[in-house]
């Protein structure tokens, strides 16, 4: 019997390769024999650097940048196995697991730390790089990236406008003359895990905001900011970039990169897949677990679940999907490959408790599946 374990990562609880391990173990427990593949995978946020560069056989580094609070953070970029290709998270520099919970603030918070990591992956030579959007805990449309990158953001009296989302609607004009002139020569692939506009209903302030720590009368300013940087991208420079699929991606890094850079956005998860040769692992499948920390209706959008059962569909291999929470709305992800959702959490409990026990539960989760799909071979088995 062969089980392919894929999962995304575990926001602020354990890696993908810490939840493939845990499952693993759950399926170990009881199939002995079992072939279990783990394949942890991202979206284009948390875990996208490692899972490229070790699919690859490339090579990690770190560098002090700015965190998304204004504090040096040590981030995590890589390079491919070509030696020419820089893999890049905003999640490293910019992430919502930078921030405690209590001091997390989209008003005030930046991506000059993305920034300052392109920069590092320049002075390296690389002029093909990929850019993973996703767990940011900011809303700034890639301000603070851009102002790393020597494109000057002003205000009507000729300054350059602070740091944060909230910072935008002083913005008047954007000069893109002191740009680094290397980025005329990279291409960016921009590994996209959701395919939000910038703003509206459906943007980055609305969609996204809240769980960056912004309240209601936040998330509407945010999102008149982010448009007026929409205004004056498209008065300044001729880029419509408010309603293009992904330009919300990170609080609006997305449009940065549209709009001032060689930049093509793609499916996160498929760039990822591609990479791991997931196609390859599902021959001879029989069931394929995936899973992330939250499951529900934005899981459609671009997220490793749905982006794996595709993968698995087309093989004909059944796949079950793990998750810390599962949403009331969740079960439309079965019009969409997923055969079955389970939570893994064992019953009302405080976030930080599901957090430190997600391992636990993972193993307890998986030995239970492992154990109904063994009777069900049984079964199947004494009918004949």
């Amino acid at each position: 019997m062969k089980i392919l374990i894929a999962p995304d990562s575990f926001k602020e609880s354990l890696s993908a390769e810490g939840v493939a391990q845990a499952i693993g173990r759950g399926f170990a427990a009881v199939i002995a024999d079992a072939e279990l593949v783990l394949l942890p995978v991202a979206d284009g946020g948390e875990g996208t650097t490692q899972a490229l560069v070790a699919a690859t056989g490339g090579a990690l580094f770190s560098a002090d940048v700015t965190g998304p609070m204004g504090e040096t953070v040590s981030a995590c970029w890589g390079t491919l196995g070509d030696g020419k290709t820089a893999v890049i998270e905003s999640a490293a520099a910019s992430g919502l697991d930078l921030v405690p919970m209590a001091q997390r603030n989209p008003w005030v918070a930046t991506t000059r730390g993305t920034g300052e990591l392109i920069l590092q992956a320049l002075d390296a030579g690389a002029r093909h790089i990929i850019v993973g959007l996703g767990g940011s805990a900011t809303n700034d449309a890639g301000a603070g990236m851009l102002q790393a990158l020597g494109v000057r953001l002003l205000d009507a009296q000729g300054k350059d406008i602070a740091a944060g989302g909230g910072a935008l609607q002083a913005l008047h004009h954007i000069d893109a003359t002191g740009m680094d002139p290397r980025l005329a020569e990279v291409q960016f692939e921009i590994a996209c895990d959701v395919d939000n506009p910038l703003t509206g209903d459906y943007g980055a302030s609305a969609v996204f905001g809240p769980q960056k720590g912004a309240d209601a009368q936040m998330v509407q300013q945010l999102d008149a900011c982010l448009g007026h940087f929409a205004e004056v991208v498209l008065a300044c420079h001729g880029k419509d970039i408010d309603a293009t699929p992904g330009a919300g991606a990170a609080g609006g890094l997305g449009g940065a990169f549209l709009a001032f850079t060689r930049a093509r956005l793609k499916s996160g998860i498929d760039i990822v897949l591609d990479a791991v040769e997931i196609d390859r692992h599902l021959e001879g499948a029989d069931l394929v677990i995936t899973g992330e920390g939250r499951i529900d209706s934005q899981t459609v959008r671009g997220k490793t679940p749905v982006g794996v059962s595709k993968r698995a569909q087309k093989a004909g291999v059944p796949v079950i999907a793990l998750a810390g929470s599962v949403s009331e709305d969740s079960d439309l992800l079965h019009a969409h490959g997923i055969d079955a959702l389970f939570s893994i959490v064992p019953g009302v409990v405080s976030l930080p408790k599901a957090l430190d026990d997600a391992a636990d539960n993972l193993y307890r989760t998986a030995r239970n599946i492992a154990a109904t799909w063994q009777l069900a071979s049984r079964y199947q088995a004494s009918r004949g």
